[in-house]
């Protein structure tokens, strides 16, 4: 006869319950705005533009709605992820070197806004960027909730070539910059999160994980939407 194991009992149980949870979540409906006719996003979002394309305003902040999260919702979180950036950075833009599809790929966080108010639903397409700064934005509250660090600052920040002018702070969103020598096209993924509290208790240099953490345990809803982009076509 089988003894029963009150640990692996309990631990199954908790498991039951938290994918039950997950599984009655309600959904946020989110949407981007401006996108091109083929799901990309437009070049004005982009955080760099090559040489070959006429120098538009451009890292402007796309538009972003989201439905009304449920009864008790007190804030919202907006967070914008590169899943596509590719583990090695030094293949990036490397000379003679082409990055393969299937070459190993990481998460890079390029937008953290937190504790925006229940009844802000929209963001306009500038609200949180409306053009390329050198160094970024300031962390800290934007003209819509807290902005987090992004992680343009590890990259440019930890570089000792780099000037001065571009190490920081990078707060709030800066767009798309994917290298020319990759073949897979990213796909940037902006989730928005209904939250139970009004903030999240977070202050100075933050980073996505840490936003992350601080939402556990407050998430009433969420949702997502993707958008591509590329560099093939201005």
């Amino acid at each position: 006869m089988t003894k029963f194991n009150l640990r692996t009992g309990l631990c199954a149980a908790v498991a039951l319950v938290c994918l039950h949870a997950a599984a009655a979540r309600p959904a946020l409906s989110v949407h981007l705005q401006g996108l091109t006719p083929d799901g990309h996003l437009p070049v004005s979002a982009a955080f760099c533009l090559p040489k070959t394309y006429p120098q538009t305003p451009h890292d402007i902040s796309p538009g972003l709605r989201w439905s009304a999260g449920p009864a008790g919702t007190k804030s919202y979180a907006v967070i914008m992820v590169d899943p596509d950036v590719v583990a090695d950075l030094s293949l990036m833009n490397k000379p003679g070197v082409t990055i393969p599809v299937a070459a190993p790929r990481m998460n890079i966080y390029q937008w953290e806004l937190i504790d925006i108010p229940a009844s802000v639903h929209h963001l306009a397409a500038g609200e949180d960027g409306d053009g390329f700064v050198p160094g970024g934005k300031p962390i800290g509250p934007g003209k819509v909730g807290i902005r987090g660090t992004n992680d343009y600052w590890p990259y440019f920040n930890k570089n000792p070539k780099m000037p001065a002018a571009m190490k920081g702070p990078y707060g709030g969103y800066d767009g798309p910059c994917p290298p020319g020598n990759d073949l897979l096209v990213h796909t940037y993924v902006f989730k928005v999160y209904a939250l139970d509290v009004k903030t999240l208790g977070l202050s100075g240099q933050f980073f996505a994980p840490a936003v992350l953490r601080a939402m556990q345990g407050h998430i009433l809803a969420t949702g997502e939407v993707g958008a591509k982009f590329s560099f093939k076509s201005p």
